[in-house]
Formats: structure tokens, C-alpha cells, sequence
């Protein structure tokens, strides 16, 4: 995939991020003189991956334009413990007005590339990628979407309009996989159109549809490796694969060892463990 782009919506987010964190005013940095000057590091207390820079710099673009923010690293690069990632220079009180905020993109962010990159890491030298899903957080969908590509996955469908999967309910909905399949190519011809199914049977009769791609949910790894071995000997359009379900660091390598595309881990946007980032003034 080409390199990640920044979303479109990162202001919106911030002055939201803003909103609810200082509400009338900073009555505690009201006790420092607002035209003390003020130099303050960040600290990354651990090694990651470093994301989250332009959410950190539009937080204090939105509070005091006179702040400034030098920084040592870019997105995407592997930062080690003890590191000082940046710098900022400006009055005290807005550094510390901002910190907070600034910090929970930095940190969530961060949290979430550096989980991408270990699954990426230990994909080396497969053909198989990672991808995210739509179990993210909150108001951050567009944030964690970058923040996995910064980490070397890839991205699944952004949200419900840009892709269709058609899962149980849909299929018991409408009444077959092959009708929901023949639907959906109707109605969205432009679409990666993706279907899930539990059984190796329900994978078989996925294989005769037009489906772009196929989900195995919850497959151990000889259905798996069954999966892909009747796939490549399917006489039909080559669909791609993708593992899903109760994957993990101890099981990501033996999943693409059956020659699955992709493996989406929702655990890398919704388990996201925060970096220790600190910030210190000088």
C-alpha cells in the first residue's frame, strides 16, 4: 500500500479532545503568569513506534499558536526507551494547558502503531499481511486507521460505506450467501465485496460466488490450511483470504504459515495499550 496519509478530520478531533478537557478555563495553570516563558521535553519512557505528531501539534496550534514543537523523530519511526522525541517553546501556561490532551494522542497512538509493527515484525518474510478492523476507539477511527498503516499493516474497510462483508445476519437475512453475494454485486459494483463463513462447507460454496474476498472466522489452523489448499485448486476466480478470530502474537505465524493474504486482528486498535510518554519542563 502507498505510505499512510494524514486524515482529513484531525482538527475536528482535536478541538473536540480540547473541549472537554478545558471546558471554561485551566484554573490550575491560571496560577502560573501567562507571560512566563516555558521549555518543556517529551520524554518516551519505553521503545515504540512513534505516531501521533500531527494530533500533538494541532493541540497546541488550537490553544497558542506561540507554542512551538521541535520534534526529533517522524511517524513511523522505532524510537528507543529514554528518548527525547521533542521539544516545545512558549508560555508555560498554555504548554501545560495543552499537555494532557496532547499526550493521550501521542500515547494512544503510538500504543496502536507499536502493536502493528510487532504483528508486521513477526510477519516477515510471508506473503501474508496484517489488517486492522472497524473495533476501534471511538471518535479515533480515522487517527487508529493511519496510526496501523505507521505501524506496517494494512487497513480493512474504513466503515460500513466503502466495502461491503456480509456476515451471519446478513446471510440469514437475505437468505443465502450466494443471494447475499449476488446483491451486493448489484448494488455496490465497485466495491471489494468480502464474505465470512464459520464451516469449511460454507467456504466451499463461497468459493463459487463472486466474492472478492473470504473471511475464515474462528478456523483452526488444519481447516485453515484445508481453506486455502481448495481455493488454490478452485477452477474459479482466485479469491483472496482472510484469517480472523482469537488471533494473537503466539499464533500469528503458524495462521500465515497456510498461505492465508491477510490476518485481521481487531486487538491492535481496540486492545491498544497507551506508550509512557512524560513531559518535563527544562
Amino acid at each position: 500500500m502507498p505510505p499512510p496519509t494524514l486524515p482529513t478530520d484531525i482538527a475536528t478531533v482535536v478541538a473536540r479532545a480540547i473541549a472537554e478537557d478545558l471546558g471554561s478555563g485551566d484554573l490550575t495553570a491560571a496560577l502560573i503568569d501567562a507571560h512566563t516563558p516555558g521549555i518543556a521535553r517529551v520524554l518516551a519512557r519505553e521503545a515504540a513506534i512513534l505516531c501521533g505528531t500531527a494530533w500533538f501539534d494541532e493541540t497546541f496550534r488550537q490553544l497558542d499558536r506561540s507554542v512551538t514543537v521541535t520534534w526529533q523523530a517522524h511517524d513511523g519511526e522505532r524510537i528507543a526507551a529514554d528518548t527525547i522525541v521533542c521539544e516545545l517553546r512558549g508560555p508555560a501556561r498554555s504548554i501545560v494547558t495543552g499537555e494532557r490532551t496532547a499526550l493521550n494522542f501521542l500515547q494512544t497512538l503510538s500504543g496502536t502503531a507499536t502493536a502493528t509493527r510487532t504483528c508486521a515484525d513477526l510477519l516477515t518474510g510471508t506473503r501474508t499481511r496484517v489488517l486492522d478492523t472497524r473495533k476501534t476507539l471511538p471518535g479515533l477511527r480515522l487517527a487508529q486507521k493511519y496510526a496501523v498503516r505507521c505501524g506496517g499493516g494494512d487497513n480493512h474497510r474504513l466503515g460500513l460505506f466503502d466495502a461491503v462483508l456480509i456476515k451471519e445476519n446478513h446471510i440469514a437475512a437475505v437468505g443465502s450467501l450466494a443471494e447475499a453475494v449476488r446483491a451486493a454485486r448489484r448494488n455496490s459494483p465497485r466495491v471489494l465485496i468480502e464474505a465470512e463463513v464459520e464451516t469449511l462447507a460454507q467456504f466451499a460454496a463461497a468459493l463459487d460466488t463472486d466474492a472478492d474476498r473470504i473471511m475464515l472466522d474462528d478456523f483452526s489452523l488444519d481447516a485453515t490450511r484445508n481453506a486455502v489448499q481448495l481455493r488454490d485448486a478452485h477452477g474459479g476466480k482466485r479469491q483472496e483470504l482472510e484469517a480472523s478470530g482469537s488471533v494473537n502474537a503466539d499464533t500469528l505465524r503458524a495462521v500465515a504459515a497456510t498461505g492465508v493474504d491477510f490476518i485481521s486482528i481487531g486487538a491492535i486498535t481496540k486492545h491498544v495499550r497507551a506508550v509512557d510518554f512524560s513531559m518535563r519542563f527544562v
